[in-house]
């Protein structure tokens, strides 16, 4: 047995999970639009994003049991490369999603334009089901990329998208020494992104980082500024 030769980062296992929910609460709301905004079969963007999570769902599993188990260089090498198909996967199923939701939007905004839109309620609940899958998907998008995603927790060369409070200067060095941003920080920064339109506590770094923040953004603002404001005015 050799000793490891490189240094782990800090890894949350449960993320894995917590990502997974996420995709699970992305497919009940794309099924949940009340207007006919779907490509196809209302039921047909769920299926494919199901269909999908459940090889994922398994080869998470199998690496996670695989980092558990393994002793040496050569083990976690194996790890490592399984993450990455893991990674790979989920990055077709995050476009996915996020096709889904621009397309949804787009109808949405179509129908509104042309008159054919539903009534004012159903309107609103399709734009704020749409903004909230916007802040899913995008949590989705950071947590993935940032650092080379989970697979990169073993590359020292890793380079950061974002930096977080936790991770600057002023922080407390004793408490934040070997803190890691996990799923739940990675979501908080796609809600205030989503909200305010700008970063919060927390800065992008790269150029990915900053076209996924405009692109969130974006969608945001359509769905609340054009489609949320004339679903009011038609309830007014």
């Amino acid at each position: 047995m050799r000793p490891l030769s490189h240094k782990r980062h800090p890894h949350k296992p449960h993320d894995f999970w917590l990502a997974r929910g996420a995709i699970l609460i992305i497919a009940g709301l794309q099924f949940a639009i009340v207007n006919d905004l779907a490509v196809g079969p209302r039921w047909l963007g769920p299926a494919l994003e199901l269909a999908l999570l459940a090889p994922l769902s398994v080869g998470t599993a199998w690496t996670q049991t695989g980092a558990r188990n393994a002793a040496t260089d050569e083990q976690w090498d194996r790890v490592k490369r399984q993450r990455r198909e893991v990674r790979r996967l989920a990055i077709a199923l995050t476009a996915l999603t996020t096709f889904l939701n621009f397309i949804a939007l787009a109808r949405l905004i179509n129908a509104m334009l042309t008159g054919h839109a539903g009534s004012g309620p159903t309107l609103l609940l399709d734009a704020m089901n749409i903004w909230l899958t916007n802040v899913v998907i995008f949590a989705l998008w950071y947590w993935t990329l940032d650092r080379g995603g989970p697979a990169g927790e073993f590359a020292l060369d890793a380079k950061p998208d974002f930096l977080f409070t936790q991770q600057q200067p002023m922080a407390d060095q004793t408490r934040f020494a070997d803190w890691s941003p996990g799923f739940i920080d990675y979501l908080f920064l796609a809600f205030t992104n989503a909200t305010a339109f700008s970063p919060a506590d927390t800065f992008p770094l790269t150029v990915r980082a900053k076209l996924l923040m405009m692109a969130e953004s974006s969608i945001s603002l359509a769905a609340i500024a054009l489609v949320a404001s004339r679903a009011v005015g038609i309830l007014s």
